[in-house]
């Protein structure tokens, strides 16, 4: 190797003894990144295998013509080792880049060189360079120098990326986390969200109580959106995890939201709408009841831009034209998207009906009949709630459950179902007209209410209808997510003599274990298996093997959605118990549903049509 090369000396026993062995710096070689900027490969490839054996597992070489700011960005290194050639200013030009790069300037470097001239170490350390190693270089001291600069660095990220007020991320860190998110929804065509939180009235109450008051109101407004944003999000500061949700405090009365990842662009809405509500909630600040409300923009990325900085940009600017709208505080956030608004706007509009909609009693149940396969005979029929809205007419399940869901409104509904689907079969046969069984689905977050069987139990005690004509549709997202505790439940359900159903089977997690898992009487084929059966071999093929294997375990196989004689014809030869859809009869309100129920016999599904249609 020639004198450039990289020489380490063997380690110093003394010094490796005086080596800080604090819990933290034990973690830095595993956690580092490390990035070598060097154009002699020999000497690269050796100081790479030195970190490496001395446990940095995070190194990568870079020439100097490649070590551009984009690249160092991209890498995101905590401390850069950066080789001054003998001739040439390659060196001194990615120094002078840092410096130029906001994020980048700040970043630790320490520079190897053969030159032990006072100039270049000027010049070096005028240009941001945190350490100068002259070689050749002991290897203990090498070591101790690079624990010693991320230990500062960590000290100095901790002052630099946290608010000190709050304990939140600040912008800049919030900047780096965008970046991550915006480069990751561009390769991977993923949709993330900025939110910007605006609290309004701030000023006033900071001029009129003080800025000590201030101060400790947005310390609390920080603990307040912490706390109410679920336990799946996840509050997180630069070493968090890169897909998770971050919360951070922007300039004096605003804090951001940063959703790397969403599934549709109403996340961003529901976490917005969240976090106005837990804000509009009384604070107490040094003996006095403060009352704050907020204001929340949003910009959605990449749609709305590429460029992080623009995104931050845009959801302010979003923010500021709520609160300079004039509507109320309540009226919920505003996209940047004028589109984005419009969707936004009719699902909070939907929302706040769906709250009255019990009160106002605009709910109504639609009644589908179930058919023995082989008979024809009317066996049961399912529960259908739908909404008859004051402004768009009578709306099916798809357009108002998924709302109910994530407002926790369903509970109420789901209630509101049981009870009726109960009264209305009681009332049937105090007329003499004979239902054998009533479904009624049921959703995860009742099945997570721990009074639930109680309820149960309750509804089937004023209504007089015995336990095993009441049959509950669980899907098996339900059973799944409601945890371990809901086979006890569904063993104190079966107590109760109820029949439970797995419905839609094949469009959750379809696992066979779960028949075992879960006390289930009854499967049901989806809609979408069975209108395909008679044009997909593939198809086919699977219906027959769950209609198979269900039987074989004894569960009573229900098949939905037969619209056609050919999909009748399949059913039943596969084994299916049970039929429900157009074929047989249409979802039917209680007064039409009744005129089935005085036909004994159904063998022939146009007797249905036919009454249907009067």
């Amino acid at each position: 190797m020639s004198r450039q090369s990289l020489q380490l000396d063997p380690p110093d026993p003394a010094a490796a003894a005086a080596r800080p062995d604090a819990p933290d710096a034990s973690a830095w070689p595993a956690l580092a990144q490390i990035v070598v900027i060097d154009d002699e490969p020999l000497n690269s490839v050796a100081l790479k295998a030195f970190l490496q054996a001395s446990g940095y597992q995070r190194v990568t070489r870079l020439t100097v013509s490649a070590a551009g700011t984009q690249a160092l960005r991209d890498l995101q290194p905590d401390l850069v080792l950066l080789e001054l050639a003998l001739s040439g200013d390659g060196a001194f030009d990615v120094l002078q880049r840092m410096q130029d790069d906001r994020l980048l300037r700040h970043l630790p470097v320490i520079v190897l060189t053969a030159q032990d001239d006072r100039p270049s170490r000027l010049r070096a350390l005028s240009l941001g360079a945190a350490d100068f190693l002259v070689k050749p270089i002991d290897a203990s001291e090498l070591d101790l120098r690079l624990r010693n600069t991320l230990a500062a660095k960590a000290y100095r990220d901790g002052l630099a990326h946290t608010d000190q007020l709050t304990g939140l991320p600040n912008r800049e860190s919030l900047l780096w986390q965008l970046n991550w998110a915006l480069k990751h929804a561009l390769r991977h065509g993923s949709v993330g969200a900025v939110l910007q939180l605006g609290l309004d009235r701030f000023g006033q109450i900071n001029d009129a109580l003080g800025p000590t008051i201030g101060d400790e109101l947005l310390h609390a407004v920080a603990q307040r959106l912490v706390a109410g944003l679920r336990d799946s999000d996840t509050v997180m500061h630069r070493t968090a995890a890169p897909n998770a949700l971050v919360l951070a405090r922007g300039s004096g009365d605003e804090f951001t939201v940063l959703l790397p990842v969403m599934e549709r662009d109403e996340d961003a809405a529901l976490v917005a709408r969240r976090m106005i509500e837990r804000v509009a909630e009384p604070f107490a600040v040094a003996g006095q009841e403060l009352y704050v409300s907020c204001r929340v923009g949003i910009a959605v990325f990449p749609g709305d831009s590429n460029d992080p900085d623009t995104i931050l940009k845009l959801a302010g600017t979003a923010m500021r034209h709520a609160r300079d709208s004039g509507a109320a505080p309540d009226a919920g956030p505003q996209f940047h998207s004028g589109r984005l608004n419009t969707r936004s706007l009719d699902r909070l509009t939907l929302e706040r009906d769906l709250h009255h909609a019990l009160e106002r009693e605009e709910f109504r149940l639609h009644y589908q009949a179930q058919f023995n396969v082989v008979s024809g005979r009317l066996c049961g029929a399912e529960a259908l709630v739908r909404w008859q809205h004051p402004r768009r007419g009578l709306l099916g399940p798809g357009e108002f459950i998924a709302v109910a869901e994530e407002t926790g409104l369903i509970v109420r509904l789901g209630r509101w179902v049981l009870h009726e689907a109960l009264r209305q079969l009681a009332a049937w046969r105090r007329d003499g007209q004979w239902l054998p069984q009533m479904s009624v689905n049921v959703s995860g977050l009742q099945l997570e209410r721990p009074d639930f069987v109680d309820e149960l139990r309750a509804e089937l005690e004023a209504s007089g209808v015995e336990g095993h004509s009441l049959c509950l549709e669980l899907t098996e997202s339900a059973i799944i997510d409601s945890g371990p505790q809901v086979i006890d439940m569904l063993a104190r359900m079966k107590r109760l003599g109820l029949q439970l159903a797995l419905d839609d089977f094949g469009t959750g997690y379809s696992s066979l274990t779960h028949l075992r898992r879960f006390p289930i009487d009854e499967l049901k084929i989806d809609r979408s298996f069975v209108s395909d059966v008679c044009s997909s071999d593939t198809i086919a093929a699977i219906t027959e093997a769950v209609i198979a294997m269900a039987t074989r375990l004894g569960l009573r196989v229900v098949a939905e959605g037969v619209e056609t004689e050919p999909q009748l014809a399949f059913v039943r030869a596969s084994g299916a118990d049970v039929f429900q859809g157009h074929l047989g009869a249409r979802p039917l309100p209680a007064e039409a549903f009744a005129a089935l129920l005085t036909v004994e016999a159904l063998v022939v599904p146009e007797v249905a049509l036919e009454l249907q249609s009067h």
